[in-house]
């Protein structure tokens, strides 16, 4: 039956759209038979896999699908714990992520529209309209990643590392419902700002109503140095001849029964109860700096977030930060492969400013190898991670090892 299933899929999808841009109201000819009149669907292989596309450029739409597979040992999952350091070893072969991405416009080419579903696991990830008539002001409705931090925004697809930081699961948003607004002021100019203003369930991804009436609020403000705005990717590939940077600061208030969120929705951190109805008031804050050139990348976040439990008033204060850059040495020595692309993190989290002894921290060495881009690569790593014993006696480490192979066609 699997076999049958994406087929069958991608041919629902064509038919669909072609029945769609026919079926206008300005492709019908008013003669005694109806006709419907003759128009060309272009296909074409894209950067966003295969796109098909009237020949009025009123209707588009593009289907792409990726996968990634890795290999990790002793094991895959980050520790979160001091205890959790590789106490059980397994290796680990598998699918990471299995996505298929659909999009386009409709009517006009500024009404888009975008879905992004999760094969291996059965999860609706995206799913959202956006209206960007205008550089300084769209609107956004549907279901997406948050628009707070650069680590998490950008792709799985497009990441320098394997995986993401320690941070991301104390201090991401993840995917949320609601509404967004946003958009670039004074573009190529030295005033030049991008901004993002949410409004959004607070509940996690698949969450469409809030537990009580205290939505999540979350706004982002980012500077483009010089007039020039940094795409959401990871690694120099486009070789920026021209220093391309931004400072951005965000903050978000959320209350819910949850102290953090993933793709699989809300959750808690360690040391947090399992959350009735608007038990905890979270309020976080970011500072990020990121810049592109001549083959260099360079991200950073400083993040802190106060989480207050009303039922135990208890407030509860987490801080972290990582450092994370990466080199085409070719740039500087021809000899050195042009495909490769050698990178480093290093990550801190303290889960609680009041205790003195639980310092977290990631050491990370990343090698890529770009066949195509960031549509065919293929990473290997090397993470020691770092814990401090909550009794202050010494420090439990370990090595893990990963090698991972990302593909879109």
């Amino acid at each position: 039956m699997k076999k049958l299933i994406k087929p069958t899929f991608y041919s629902f999808i064509f038919l669909l759209f072609t029945t769609f841009s026919y079926g206008q109201e300005d492709n019908i000819q008013t003669n005694d038979s109806s006709a419907v009149k003759e128009q060309n669907i272009n296909i074409e292989y894209t950067d966003e896999g295969f796109e098909f596309k009237t020949a009025d450029e009123k209707f588009a739409l593009h289907i792409e699908s990726r996968l990634q597979f890795r290999f990790s040992t002793p094991s895959d999952l980050n520790p979160v714990t001091y205890d959790e350091i590789y106490s059980d070893k397994e290796t680990v072969f598998k699918i990471n992520r299995a996505r298929l991405k659909v999009g386009g416009h409709a009517f006009q080419s500024w009404l888009k529209y975008y879905w992004e579903y999760e094969l291996s696991a059965s999860n609706l990830m995206d799913f959202r309209v956006m209206i960007e008539k205008y550089s300084f002001f769209n609107i956004k409705v549907g279901q997406w990643k948050t628009y707070y931090n650069r680590e998490r925004v950008i792709s799985s697809g497009k990441q320098q590392m394997a995986d993401r930081s320690i941070l991301t699961r104390p201090f991401t948003l993840d995917r949320q419902q609601g509404v967004e607004f946003y958009g670039r002021i004074a573009p190529s100019k030295y005033t030049d700002f991008t901004y993002n203003a949410s409004v959004l369930t607070g509940t996690g991804r698949g969450a469409s109503e809030n537990d009580d009436n205290h939505l999540m609020y979350v706004g982002r403000l980012q500077y483009n140095l010089l007039g020039r705005e940094l795409s959401f990717t990871g690694s120099d590939l486009a070789y920026h001849d021209n220093f391309t940077g931004l400072i951005a600061v965000a903050a978000a208030t959320n209350r819910s029964p949850y102290t953090r969120f993933s793709q699989a929705g809300g959750g808690q951190l360690e040391g947090f109860e399992d959350g009735v109805d608007g038990q905890y008031k979270a309020n976080q804050y970011l500072l990020e700096t990121a810049f592109m050139y001549k083959g260099l990348s360079w991200q950073n976040e400083f993040h802190s977030k106060e989480i207050h439990d009303f039922v135990n008033n208890e407030t509860t204060t987490l801080k972290g930060a990582y450092f994370q850059t990466g080199y085409f040495f070719h740039n500087i020595w021809p000899k050195f492969p042009k495909p490769l692309e050698i990178a480093g993190r290093y990550a801190y989290y303290i889960p609680n400013t009041d205790l003195s002894n639980n310092l977290e921290e990631e050491f990370v060495l990343a090698f890529n190898w770009f066949f195509k881009g960031h549509r065919n690569k293929l990473t290997s790593e090397v993470t020691y991670f770092n814990f401090q014993d909550p009794l202050g006696v010494n420090y439990d480490n370990g090595l893990r090892f990963r090698v991972q192979w990302d593909i879109s066609f």
